[in-house]
């Protein structure tokens, strides 16, 4: 694909809902315009993400969002090519409210339409961003997943390993409701961990010792659950220097973790003899500034290049859904108005899933 395309996206899987305008060619984009409507606020008393609250909120803003988007961008809906829209996986009344919304645009505009794996979005994103050449390593680390990837093109990918339980974000956030630090939990564990002593709980690092690429998350979660326990049955409650070394022990933990499996899995992306190495990370628990710094100085260890996408980039947004339908066009046709939400959309369907599966499909 040589000539330029214009394409809107659309992203609703989780609790942000978002539209975006992205202009160019594989490896060569722009985000026109952007546009995020969080959610917070909806569910702060909650102490998580309620499904049934975010899906009705998404059907509340997706109209609004692609509005403000194609303003932002000054264009119209004729001015656009194709429109693109997370389609899994993620909670399924979000996922429905934009295939639903991007059915009926594209139906009402005669424009192609493409429904984009959300992680694909993510890991995709390094290419939006700056264009990283294939192959590339991806570390996917967000609220609901984390996976090394091979990222051999834009619709091929081979995972080295995740998460065998708790996705890291998931855990940031229950251990931030456990330490009263409020949601949501990675921001805030972030910000109490620098007045905090790493060294003051001595964390586990669950399957350190163990080959592979496979990380856990939950002991650890269930490890700060006991500290916290102890030390409220000793003073009958938390102070806030309880608080940011309950954070700052367990940020530690996460970040060795990652950091550590890291090394494995660059092991064998660099077998495959990359003409450009580079090792990319992308997805919310990117944004953490301690873990980006980790995985920058291993790479700097393997003589690999480092690449994490702007912060804005990093969590839920739709330009990184219009992106990857950039990335894919070449490669296929658009999908039609059969197409479908899904709950549970693995990348790599050649592996074997490492949550199991069920009625509803690979969970990963």
């Amino acid at each position: 694909m040589t000539n330029p395309v214009t394409v809107l996206g659309l992203e609703s899987s989780c609790d942000d809902t978002a539209a975006a305008v992205v202009r160019g060619v594989p490896g060569d984009m722009q985000v026109v315009s952007s546009v995020v409507f969080g959610q917070s606020d909806l569910h702060a008393d909650f102490g998580g993400v309620v499904p049934e609250i975010a899906a009705r909120a998404h059907a509340e803003r997706l109209d609004v969002s692609v509005a403000g988007a194609l303003e932002q961008a000054g264009l119209c809906l004729s001015d656009i090519d194709a429109i693109a829209a997370t389609c899994g996986p993620g909670l399924i009344g979000g996922v429905v409210a934009g295939v639903m919304t991007a059915k009926g645009l594209s139906a009402a505009t005669g424009k192609p339409l493409y429904g984009i794996n959300h992680l694909a979005g993510h890991a995709l994103t390094p290419r939006l961003s700056d264009g990283i050449p294939y192959p590339y390593l991806m570390l996917l680390v967000s609220g609901g997943h984390c996976q090394f990837l091979l990222t051999h093109g834009p619709d091929r990918f081979t995972r080295l390993g995740g998460t065998i339980d708790d996705a890291p974000g998931e855990a940031f956030d229950k251990v931030a409701r456990l330490t009263g630090l409020g949601q949501p939990g990675g921001p805030a564990i972030e910000v109490a961990a620098r007045q905090g002593d790493p060294a003051r709980f001595a964390f586990p690092r669950p399957l350190a010792g163990k080959p592979g690429c496979d990380l856990s998350f939950s002991g650890l979660k269930t490890a700060v659950l006991r500290a916290r326990d102890d030390i409220v049955a000793d003073k009958g409650g938390l102070t806030a220097q309880d608080q940011a070394d309950l954070a700052a022990a367990f940020q530690a933990a996460v970040t060795d973790s990652l950091a550590g499996k890291a090394r494995r899995a660059l092991d064998l992306y660099l077998d495959l003899g990359p003409d450009v190495s580079t090792m990319c990370v992308a997805g919310g628990v990117a944004a953490n500034m301690t873990i980006r710094a980790a995985l920058e100085t291993v790479c700097a260890d393997f003589g690999t290049a480092f690449n994490a996408p702007p912060l804005s980039l990093c969590t839920d947004n739709a330009a990184m859904i219009a992106a990857a339908a950039i990335e894919q066009m070449p490669h296929r046709a658009p999908d039609g108005m059969d197409l479908s939400a899904r709950p549970r959309m693995p990348l790599d369907t050649r592996s074997a899933a490492m949550l199991g599966s069920g009625k509803k499909g690979a969970k990963a």
